[in-house]
């Protein structure tokens, strides 16, 4: 690991959130929006999957096949909430999400504004065995496809789980580790930083 160009400044960077405006929609008129306004199956649609929290408290079901992105995030702010070296996500609009008992149960957290309230962005977790649900958008919902149901064998599961595959690496220089996957990496952002290589070296630039 010697040798590798990697500065380890760590402050709190902008998240791999689907947007960064806070808006708090008044008198909670936000429960009966998206992905929280309680409706029947038959009017939600076809369900593709479904996912719960570890004490199956919550529960929800998606109607998109596949997500529109799914990415790995080592930004400090993912790192800390999840207590992991990475978060892993896919991204759904937020009408292909249905929370089958309505925002009854969840627990929200601003980092923005480091509070409790439903502001967004929000990340979204079950307040009983407190598993992180997802990171609410304004528009779209960062999901973990840890918590995707998926049955059959060991084989099975791994194919039907590549849907959910990520397409890239985001805030690469702020990873706990390398990942030599070969994966499209960018130091900040997608498309709008610096492209690096698996051992964290801007792309360009000889080792």
């Amino acid at each position: 690991m010697a040798g590798i160009n990697r500065k380890f400044v760590d402050p709190l960077p902008f998240q791999a959130q689907t947007n960064t405006l806070s808006e708090s929609i008044p008198e909670e008129r936000w429960k009966h929006l998206p992905p929280y306004e309680v409706k029947s199956g038959e009017q939600f649609g076809p369900i593709e999957w479904r996912g719960k929290c570890f004490c199956g408290k919550i529960t929800y079901l998606l109607k998109r096949e596949k997500p529109l992105n799914a990415k790995y995030c080592h930004c400090r702010v993912c790192r800390v909430t999840h207590a992991a070296p990475v978060q892993w996500s896919a991204i759904f609009h937020k009408h292909d999400i249905l929370f089958t008992n309505g925002a009854s149960g969840l627990a929200f957290y601003s980092t923005t504004h480091r509070n409790q309230k439903h502001v967004l962005p929000t990340k979204v977790s079950c307040a009983n065995c407190r598993t992180p649900i997802m990171d609410e958008g304004r528009n779209m919902c960062l999901i973990f496809p840890q918590l995707i149901q998926i049955e059959g064998s060991s084989q099975e599961q791994r194919e039907k789980r590549e849907v959910f595959n990520p397409t890239c690496h985001i805030f690469y220089n702020s990873r706990m580790s390398d990942c030599p996957d070969g994966l499209p990496k960018w130091s900040g952002k997608e498309n709008s930083s610096v492209p690096m290589d698996d051992d964290g070296i801007p792309i360009g630039v000889e080792k």
